[in-house]
């Protein structure tokens, strides 16, 4: 097994190196072995399914160590996400319980690690309101079962899903970031520009030029803060306003309606996320590729708070009403309430550090979040979504993959769906798993042939109720529902992964030693170490491997 875990960590790697905007000799010769990588990771796998077979460490002769018999074999493959045998146990959703941390503690990050993986260790398991264990009894029974009927008929009206998918070309480079406005769809690439498409035509309406880095985030303010900015500047009450935020430390906002930039804020910073808050006169979020928040004001456009919240670039900023949820590559996620005051409006209530969250240390160092109510769902590059119940700091996760070559890039919500990505790194397949919320079970699983790794995602509902999406990554592409009834034939095919139907939410105490076999570390190999080391790059690696 020793050598299946360094194909997987150079896939990983590889996956890393293919997104970058220029590339050395050395870095186009490792991609060039992608193939033959993944054709011996595949013949390794082969050799490990059957029953009978012999599993133990594979490499040359000095690092050979003792195999094992194993009788059964399929539950220790290493191409195989472990069965979850336990439903979520979270903690009993009680406000009155839950409390702020001390101001000191949120300070000292790795004290309230600590504190936050003994809750985890130690706190009786309790069902939780949103992933309930349908087997209660009593007076639930026939709420239980209306729930049970309706999960049924949800999961097979996703069976039955039929989208026409429609690529938008134009785009140079990688596609890092997208929003839906009415019926333009707004897209921001490394290439360093931002562009309007036109949804019903498929066509580009716009074409925003003026970064001189790669553009990383985009935001829509709510119509009403655009009718003020609108009307400071003349223009008209309908105008819509998109921000850009870009690698050369600029965040810019543009008119969409005249496809120019009326204002631009410099950051001084790298710029690696940014939101908008519709609180009071509004506020600006920008994360940094150094870790940074900062609050700008919708009004005046002016600084009004900077904070040094994270160790490495923040990759995910989200608001949900008043709080503002950022996340890190260094794997912390930090909890801010907005005050609506002129100076210092973000006040932090929990910081919970990688050590708490489990998604430090992995390669890319991506962490992509979407808050709902006191939970936040977190994608990190790996083959599970995380949930952190952000009041107490205590852990769960879902799995998104069979197998744990499968990464997550991101996570999205929409009309009671959790959407997240998928992509394998053993054969390149992509696709979306569909999950139902509140309960967070699997419904189903959308993909088509040579479908891309997905990087971003967007989503909103039509006249008609029919989903619409769109998603961006090697190609932007946008999603369009069709009738199930109708003699039309989509594009996607929904299939279900009876593996993902048969796994459970799971707190992560009773998964620590499964996520460990995750790490792709060999510690008998320090030259691996190394090269993955160097081409992980540290710190920031997510700012120099995706947008560089």
């Amino acid at each position: 097994m020793g050598e299946v875990r360094k194909l997987q960590k150079k896939l990983r790697q590889i996956g890393n190196l293919e997104i970058k905007i220029s590339q050395t000799p050395e870095e186009r010769f490792k991609i060039s072995r992608k193939a033959e990588l993944r054709s011996r990771l595949a013949e390794l796998q082969l050799q490990l399914s059957g029953p009978q077979q012999t599993l133990g460490i594979v490499g040359d002769g000095k690092k050979e160590k003792m195999k094992r018999q194993v009788e059964d074999a399929p539950e220790a493959l290493p191409s195989q996400t472990p069965p979850a045998s336990k439903i979520l146990k979270g903690e009993e959703q009680s406000k009155a319980q839950a409390t702020p941390a001390p101001a000191a503690r949120q300070k000292e990050a790795g004290r309230g690690a600590e504190i936050g993986r003994q809750r985890d260790r130690t706190e009786p398991a309790k069902v939780s309101d949103h992933c309930r264990d349908v087997s209660g009894g009593g007076s639930d029974t026939d709420q239980l079962q209306q729930e049970e009927a309706a999960f049924a008929s949800l999961k097979s009206s996703w069976e039955k899903a039929k989208f026409r998918l429609r690529r938008l070309e134009g785009h140079n480079d990688i596609v890092t970031c997208v929003v839906a406005v009415d019926n333009l769809v707004v897209s921001g690439s490394r290439d360093t520009t931002v562009k309007v498409w036109h949804v019903p035509t498929a066509t580009e309406q716009k074409n925003l030029g003026g970064h001189t880095g790669g553009v990383t985030c985009l935001s829509a303010p709510p119509p009403e803060y655009c009718k003020r900015l609108a009307r400071s500047l003349s223009l008209s009450d309908n105008e819509r306003f998109i921000l850009s935020g870009s690698a050369d430390c600029n965040v810019k906002i543009w008119a969409l309606s005249i496809g120019q930039c009326v204002k631009s804020i410099y950051t001084f910073n790298a710029v690696t996320a940014l939101c908008f808050v519709p609180e009071d006169d509004g506020y600006i979020i920008t994360g940094s590729d150094g870790g940074k928040v900062q609050a700008w004001s919708w009004h005046t456009f002016e600084n009004c708070q900077s904070i040094n919240a994270h160790q490495e670039a923040v990759t995910s900023i989200q608001t949900q009403g008043p709080m503002v949820f950022s996340g890190a590559a260094e794997g912390g996620v930090s909890v801010w309430e907005n005050r609506c005051s002129d100076r210092d409006p973000l006040r932090l209530l929990h910081h919970w550090g990688g050590e708490v969250t489990g998604c430090g240390g992995g390669s890319g160092g991506r962490l992509t979040l979407s808050p709902r109510g006191d939970k936040v769902f977190l994608a990190y590059g790996r083959a599970w979504l995380k949930i952190l119940h952000w009041r107490t700091g205590t852990m769960s996760r879902l799995t998104n993959h069979n197998s744990i070559t499968g990464i997550t890039d991101c996570v999205h919500q929409t009309a009671g769906l959790l959407i997240g990505s998928c992509y394998d790194l053993a054969n390149g397949e992509s696709s979306l798993n569909l999950f139902s919320l509140p309960q967070c079970r699997y419904l189903a699983s959308l993909t088509w042939p040579d479908a891309p790794r997905i990087l971003c995602f967007a989503a909103w509902t039509t006249g008609s109720g029919g989903h619409r999406w769109v998603t961006g990554g090697r190609h932007l592409i946008v999603w369009e529902q069709l009738p199930s009834s109708g003699k039309q034939r989509g594009d996607v095919t929904a299939k279900r992964d009876s593996r993902l139907e048969s796994c459970l939410l799971e707190s992560e105490g009773d998964t620590e030693d499964e996520e460990e076999t995750d790490d792709y570390e060999d510690e008998d190999d320090d030259d691996d170490d190394d090269e993955a080391k160097e081409e992980d790059g540290g710190s920031g690696s997510w700012f120099r491997c995706v947008l560089q």
